[in-house]
Order: structure tokens, then C-alpha cells, then sequence
């Protein structure tokens, strides 16, 4: 069992590192689809900001895959917020990612002239209520993985207050909750745009859904679904489609020395 104190310096994209702790919050498959979807959808962003942006994961490999953009990330945890600082200063990309010590759910996280400024948003949302599950004793991984500074309708909310008019929220979500995201984001006054669906093994129902919304626009329509992306095969090996994800983000043929990443 790794320490609690321990921190590891781990493959990200290319020779992009991570640093984590080796007993705490680590990247995911999540992210990393997080990240893939957002550049596919924004491959021209400019400025782009990552809500709850923990350890700087997502924030990272946003940045990797999009050379061109800003990026801002803000988070209420100083603990994940100090490594994403490490992090961004251990890839030399300090000139164009800014760190943000910040709730949320509050406006004045963004600045007055940041208001409806970015063409890009990015968010991992926890998607356990309290009192759903087991609380880790450990903080970091708690407010990871449970609802305890809000849930999707607060991301939704900063998302509304940051987005240029057509551009878009891109959130990872549970499948089992779709329609909870599809209310939280018509009722901070964005459209639903597309839903991805993520089987992590096939013959398996989707647990996952890469999800997009955009400020503007009808949010009464329906979302474009996607076929569903499969992760691995019935006998447990990478598809085509998730070694290909791999080859555009930079990552080795190999495990990655993440938790949960595929």
C-alpha cells in the first residue's frame, strides 16, 4: 500500500509529466476522455477554462492537445491545486496555464472580464451525493468523488457564466444520470449538444457519458448521441478506437502508471 505522503512524477502526454500522490486522487480514463472530446469538438480554442481542475489532468492534456489556447483552471483544494502547480511548472507551460485558487460556485472566481470569454469549458464533476457511498477518510479523494462542494448544476452554472455565446461545456457523467445533467444544464440556459456513451468492456451497458452543451441556442432539443465508444473487448483487450485515442494524445503503447486509466 503506497504512502499517504508519497508523491509519484507519472507519464502524461508525450514527454508531458504528472505529479499525484500515491495513496490519493489520481488521473483516469475519465480525463483523458474529458480532454479527447473537448479538443475534437474545440480544436481552434482559444482561451479554455477546466472547472474543479484538481490535480490538472484534464487542464494538461487539453493544453498538450491544443498548443495554441490558454488555459485557466480553478480549484477550491489546496493540496490537488499545489500539485497542478508542480505539474504545469514541470512542463514549462506556466506562460500559457494559469492556476486558480477558487470556488466554483462562486462568480467572482472568474474575473469581471472573464464573463462569457472562453470558447471552451471543461469539467470532471464528482457524481456521488452524500451520504451514497462510503466517504474516504481521505479529503482529497472525497471532494473527487462525492458532491461536497456541489454537483452538475453548479458546473453548469460556472459553465453559463464563462461561455462565449455557441461555445461549449464538456463534462464526463455518470450514465445512470443522464437526465439529471440534461435538466441541470437546460436550466442554466444550455443547449444540449451531443452525448458520447463510454462501454468499458463489451456486452457491458455504458457507465459513462462524455457530454456537451452549449451556450445558446434551443435547450428544449434533444442531444446528438454517438455511438458508443468501446474500451475493451470481450476478452479484455484495447479496441482499435482507444489505441487510437492513446496514439493522439501522445500516450505510450503501454500501461500508463495512472490509476484506472486504460
Amino acid at each position: 500500500m503506497a504512502r499517504p505522503d508519497l508523491l509519484t512524477l507519472d507519464a502524461l502526454c508525450a514527454d508531458w509529466k504528472i505529479w499525484q500522490r500515491g495513496a490519493g486522487h489520481r488521473f483516469s480514463t475519465d480525463d483523458l476522455l474529458t480532454a479527447v472530446r473537448a479538443a475534437r469538438l474545440r480544436p481552434g480554442a482559444r482561451r479554455v477554462l477546466d472547472l474543479g481542475c484538481g490535480i490538472g489532468s484534464v487542464l494538461l492534456m487539453t493544453a498538450w492537445r491544443l498548443p495554441g489556447a490558454r488555459l485557466l483552471g480553478i480549484e477550491a483544494q489546496e493540496e490537488s491545486l499545489a500539485l497542478a502547480r508542480r505539474s504545469v511548472a514541470h512542463n514549462g507551460v506556466e506562460a500559457r496555464v494559469e492556476l486558480r485558487l477558487g470556488d466554483l460556485r462562486d462568480p467572482a472566481a472568474l474575473r469581471a472580464e472573464e464573463h462569457g470569454a472562453f470558447d471552451l469549458v471543461t469539467a470532471t464533476p464528482p457524481y456521488i451525493p452524500p451520504g451514497d457511498g462510503v466517504l474516504p477518510r481521505d479529503a482529497q479523494k472525497a471532494h473527487a468523488r462525492f458532491e461536497l462542494r456541489g454537483g452538475i448544476e453548479d458546473y453548469c452554472a460556472a459553465a453559463a457564466r464563462a461561455l462565449a455565446p455557441g461555445a461549449p461545456l464538456v463534462c464526463v457523467w455518470a450514465a445512470a444520470q443522464e437526465e439529471r445533467a440534461l435538466a441541470a444544464a437546460r436550466a442554466a440556459g444550455l443547449a444540449p449538444a451531443s452525448v458520447w456513451p463510454v462501454i468499458f468492456r463489451a456486452g457491458q451497458p455504458p457507465l459513462i457519458l462524455l457530454m456537451a452543451f452549449e451556450r445558446g441556442g434551443d435547450v428544449a432539443r434533444a442531444p446528438r448521441r454517438e455511438p458508443a465508444l468501446p474500451m475493451r473487448d470481450a476478452a479484455g483487450r484495447r479496441t482499435a478506437e482507444v489505441i487510437a485515442i492513446r496514439a493522439e494524445m501522445g500516450m505510450p503503447a503501454g500501461k500508463a502508471k495512472a490509476g484506472g486509466l486504460f
